[in-house]
């Protein structure tokens, strides 16, 4: 069988990783539009901030496994009738089964000034964004970043880190408006401010000016910002150009069903671009989860995988911020006003001065959604609590505040000793406590042999400390599971 797979991202990587993977006699041939090799983009805030470098966020896991990779080819066509795709340099690849895993490209607002854009205006998204941005940091002293979500904030963080004066525009009145609530927005632009990043909310953009010596950024109110570059992280759009150009059925994204397939049921689309019952992902666990599900079908190893979503906790990765936002915290009611079980608790807890904020949803007794800022050392519990639809401790405090308060609840534990082998550990790969067990017992003692033998921490990299709990646990005594 003739693979072809269109785009060399995060999520073209990990597909052509697991059809090689499951052997078999297939052909597999991956495109990717950009010069590099697959790289981590969750991992960009990181370099930006000068934590990692370069060959760091690189993914090795498709390289040098047989899978033919061209970096550097755009796919410019997909002729159908023919099965092939066309690219830029005037090949044409056959295929008997075609991928597309094209990802999203970063909006740029319809401001004044920004259509083309300056040298000194960029957005954050890919390598060569990275690497732009780094090169304007050189010697400035002032940024802007546009747009206060979860991307922006690690921009931000990250340039603010290299002794920039950072300043984040936002036209809502509260930063991350899609995973918190406006108090939650409060205290996390409070700890910003603690760490030399300033915000302007509910004030919109009107226009950008830029020559040679900075940029300008005009308000709605009236007022203008000045620095020596700026920042965009205005969202993403779904690349579905290739794919409706074809002919395929396209929303917002690809249209795909519960085995990833578009309209034609010889191309699948994964990832960023692909729109799975009326959703779109934009992260990577679901684009790893839909990568699997396809190269089962394909590899015949099951033909009947379904991909079936799963709860996402959203984690932001700065510097001297701990935030984990999962679920519905902030009771917002369905598009069809549809809502399931008993009444919803709300539960919550603010201590501004100390930058830390809580709030849980819980309905029938299970989390519905949890915002978790500042230092909570039950947010571990926490997270394992949602994604595996456990019953939540009597005595909600001790997850608002991360102490037992009375008898010890009969939560899942921090510790991972305790840690029952069903819980998660990595989000991202979907990695369980008991996988790392049966791969420590087979030889792998270190985090890095751990994360080799199961892909734990090779994603956000949130897990890291807990797989090295694990592991530090597990060479101190031989293990006894629970489950």
């Amino acid at each position: 069988m003739r693979i072809v797979i269109v785009d060399y991202g995060m999520a073209g990587a990990r597909i052509a990783a697991e059809l090689h993977a499951r052997g078999g006699d297939r052909k597999i041939t991956v495109l990717g539009a950009e010069p590099h090799r697959a790289y981590n983009r969750i991992m960009l805030s990181t370099l930006l901030a000068g934590k990692i470098g370069e060959p760091d966020v690189e993914l090795t896991e498709a390289a040098g496994q047989g899978v033919d990779v061209r970096t550097g080819v755009a796919v410019t066509a997909i002729d159908r009738v023919a099965r092939e795709v066309c690219t830029a340099d005037g090949d044409r690849h056959g295929y008997d089964h075609l991928v597309l895993a094209t990802g999203s490209r970063a909006l740029v607002p319809p401001l004044p000034g920004l259509h083309p854009l300056p040298d000194r205006v960029i957005p954050f998204r890919t390598l060569d964004d990275c690497r732009r941005i780094l090169a304007a940091a050189r010697g400035a002293r002032r940024a802007l970043v546009l747009g206060g979500g979860l991307l922006g904030l690690e921009a931000a963080r990250g340039l603010a880190a290299r002794g920039l004066d950072v300043t984040v525009v936002h036209p809502t009145g509260w930063l991350m408006e899609r995973q918190l609530d406006p108090a939650a927005g409060a205290v996390l632009a409070d700890t910003l401010a603690g760490l030399g990043v300033r915000t302007a909310l509910a004030v919109p953009a009107t226009g950008v000016a830029a020559d040679a010596d900075g940029v300008r950024l005009d308000l709605a109110d009236g007022r203008s910002l000045h620095a020596d570059l700026l920042v965009l992280s205005c969202g993403v759009r779904p690349d579905t150009a290739l794919a409706g150009a074809a002919g395929l059925a396209v929303d917002r994204g690809v249209v795909v069903d519960d085995r990833l397939r578009t309209s034609d049921r010889r191309i699948s689309a994964i990832g960023d671009c692909a729109q799975h019952d009326g959703e779109l992902t934009g992260l990577v666990a679901p684009a790893w989860a839909q990568a699997r599900v396809v190269a089962q079908v394909l590899a015949g190893e099951d033909p009947l995988a379904r991909y079936r979503p799963r709860p996402v906790v959203t984690r932001l990765k700065a510097a001297g911020i701990d935030l984990a936002a999962m679920g519905d915290a902030t009771g917002a009611t369905p598009a069809d006003g549809t809502v399931h079980g008993g009444p919803a608790e709300e539960l919550t807890f603010a201590d501004p001065a100390r930058g830390t904020y809580a709030r849980l949803r819980i309905r029938d007794d299970r989390l519905t959604g949890a915002i978790l800022l500042g230092d909570n050392p039950a947010v571990g519990t926490v997270v394992q609590l949602f994604d595996r639809g456990a019953p939540v401790p009597a005595d909600r405090r001790s997850l608002l505040l991360g102490r037992a308060f009375g008898p010890a609840p009969a939560a899942p534990a921090a510790s991972p000793a305790l840690m029952p082998d069903a819980a998660t550990v990595c989000q991202c790969n979907d990695v369980r406590k008991g996988a790392l067990v049966a791969c420590w017992r087979a030889g792998a003692r270190t985090v890095e042999e751990l994360s080799a033998a199961t892909r734990a921490a090779t994603g956000c990299g949130g897990c890291r400390d807990a797989v090295a709990g694990i592991a530090d646990w597990l060479a101190g005594a031989e293990p006894v599971v629970s489950r």
